[in-house]
Parts: structure tokens; C-alpha cells; sequence
């Protein structure tokens, strides 16, 4: 079993392994590691895939500390030191976004690119805390009740997915110690919507039109909030795990996206190498960096060429809605 201790935590990960450029990709809350399952399958031939349990899900072997987001930000970092990854494209849904986007602010050298899911930049709904916490109640009390199963199942896998059943399965061997700790960490994340400018990387935002957990009013404030987001792409009828109820259309914007970024990841001694430039040196290679040079331009279908020629504000709130129908399936 691939473990790496972390932070005083045994962390559980998998990696196709491989010479292709990184990519890192982390869950959502309730979910753990092979959420991803679509995406390692359809992607593993263009990039090298590592996926893993946050604290309190999965395999992971956590201890009873309280932790924050920014705390599994600085897992990841670990892990990619295990790993000998400089630099990766760094991604997440859900929660996974909220860790995505703190490693980006504290690990800015090591970030290639962004890829957020069904995610945001702001603190917790209070209405939406409250109603989590009667359900965590619930369910720390009682145990995971078929009416409670079926409500979470709905807001994070919606109502017709025949897969959200093997997940059920999952939350009922959970065991209730590990609840309180990660529902701490989603309620009480802080709001970081003024530091989104800071992150300079390419971002790729997607969401579903029909994510009953996060607004996509609140994705699309966050993309415009990043400084280098390609407009929002939007997931017809998709729910909150909208990688995956709907694989093939999320598989379609990665892919598009990775091809597009063509990125050159450094190896660790390249990166050993880098920290030890001048401040001179190291700005003319960043303009050689490839994923830098990027920087400039967005990562566009070819129909919303039109909307890249718009500028500043306006180009930032449009979003493209892909549905089955456009993307040929």
C-alpha cells in the first residue's frame, strides 16, 4: 500500500507513474481518491496522474489534530516531496479546490497550472453549515440512515447517477470519529477571494449547471478573480461531482487543456538549481518557462475565440455550457 508519512500523517496515494508531465489531483469532502477514477483512465497517457486521501478520508491513517485546508495544502507539499515532483499542475474538486487554491498562494513555484472543479474561493454559506451540522449530528449519533444516505447522495452525486450506490457503501463503513474533524475544516476555511490575483498560473475552471453544493455564481467569481482563468466551462445538467456523473465532457476540457499548456515539468535539481539565481537571473527564465510564457494568453475552445477577443472584465464573466451534444457524445 503507497504510503507516505506527512506532516505526522501516514498519507495514501497513487501514481501512474512515468516521465509525462505531473498533474495532482485532490477530493472532495466525503470522497476520497478514487473519485478520479474516470480521469486517471482517460488521462494517464497524456500526463502522470498522482491521486490521494486528504486527512480523516480514504486510506489515509490521520491522527485525532485538528486541521485546516491550508493544513493539507502543506500534505500535498509533502507528498510531492516524497514523490521528487518540483512542479505539478494542481487540482481539486470540492474541498480539493479549497486546497488547491492555498497551495497555489503558498507554493506559487511549484504550481504549473490550476484545475478547479465544482469549487470557490469563499468562506462556508452559514444557511448551508447549519444544515450540514443537523445532518453530521445525525449521523455521529444515529449512524448513516437510509433518508440521510440518500440526501447526501443528492447533493453530492445527485438523484440518478447509478454509481452514487457504491459510494453510500463507502460512508456507511466510515467511521463517525473522522466526521467532526473534516466538517470543521469546511466550515471554518476563511474567505481568500482578495488574494485570487496573487496567483498568476494558468486556471481552469468547470462546473456544473446543476451543483446543488456550490453555486456556479460563485465558481464564476472566483475565475474572474484568478489572474490568468480561461472563461468558466459549464457542465450541462451536472452535479457537484460532475467529473463523475458526467466523465466524458470533464475528460474532454482536461485534455483540451493539457494539450494546450504543453508543459515541461522541471525535474528537483532543476528547481535546486532554480532557488539559486539571482533575481535578475530568474526573471529571464521565467520568461523561457513555457507554462509562464502561457501566461498571456487563455485556453480556449475554438468557439469562444469570440469571446477571448473581448477584454478585461467582460471577457472574464462568460462561460461556455458544454453538453453531450456539443462535445459529439
Amino acid at each position: 500500500m503507497p504510503l507516505s508519512k506527512v506532516n505526522g500523517q501516514w498519507i495514501y496515494y497513487e501514481d501512474t507513474g512515468g516521465n509525462l508531465p505531473p498533474m495532482v489531483l485532490a477530493h472532495g469532502l466525503l470522497m476520497d481518491h478514487e473519485m478520479f477514477a474516470p480521469q486517471v483512465e482517460a488521462l494517464r497517457s497524456r500526463c502522470r496522474l498522482i491521486t490521494w486521501d486528504a486527512r480523516c478520508h480514504g486510506e489515509t491513517e490521520t491522527t485525532d489534530d485538528p486541521f485546516t485546508y491550508g493544513d493539507l495544502a502543506e500534505d500535498l507539499r509533502g507528498l510531492l516531496d516524497h514523490l521528487g515532483i518540483a512542479r505539478a499542475v494542481v487540482g481539486g474538486m470540492s474541498q480539493g479546490g479549497f486546497v488547491a487554491l492555498r497551495f497555489a498562494l503558498k507554493h506559487p513555484d511549484r504550481t504549473a497550472a490550476l484545475v478547479l472543479l465544482s469549487t470557490q474561493a469563499g468562506a462556508e454559506d452559514p444557511d448551508k453549515a447549519a444544515l450540514y451540522e443537523s445532518m453530521l449530528e445525525v449521523w455521529q449519533g444515529e449512524g448513516l440512515n437510509d433518508q440521510l444516505a440518500e440526501t447526501i447522495a443528492a447533493i453530492v452525486l445527485g438523484n440518478e447517477w447509478p454509481g452514487r450506490y457504491a459510494w453510500i457503501a463507502k460512508w456507511r463503513q466510515w467511521p463517525r470519529s473522522l466526521l467532526r474533524p473534516a466538517f470543521n475544516a469546511l466550515v471554518g476555511r476563511e474567505d481568500i477571494h482578495d488574494r485570487l490575483g496573487e496567483i498568476k498560473v494558468p486556471a481552469l475552471v468547470i462546473h456544473g449547471t446543476a451543483d446543488a453544493a456550490i453555486d456556479i455564481e460563485l465558481a464564476q467569481r472566483m475565475c474572474s478573480g484568478l489572474a490568468n482563468c480561461q472563461p468558466l466551462v459549464a457542465i450541462e445538467g451536472g452535479g457537484h461531482a460532475c467529473n463523475l456523473t458526467h466523465p466524458k465532457l470533464v475528460n474532454l476540457v482536461l485534455q483540451h487543456y493539457l494539450a494546450e499548456l504543453a508543459l515541461e515539468m522541471p525535474r528537483g535539481g532543476e528547481r535546486r538549481a532554480a532557488g539559486r539565481r539571482s533575481g535578475d537571473t530568474r526573471r529571464q527564465g521565467e520568461r523561457r518557462d513555457p507554462v509562464r510564457a502561457s501566461a498571456g494568453r487563455r485556453v480556449l475552445f475554438p468557439s469562444d475565440r469570440r469571446i477571448a477577443e473581448r477584454r478585461g472584465h467582460e471577457r472574464r464573466e462568460s462561460w461556455r455550457v458544454l453538453s453531450p451534444r456539443m462535445a459529439g457524445f
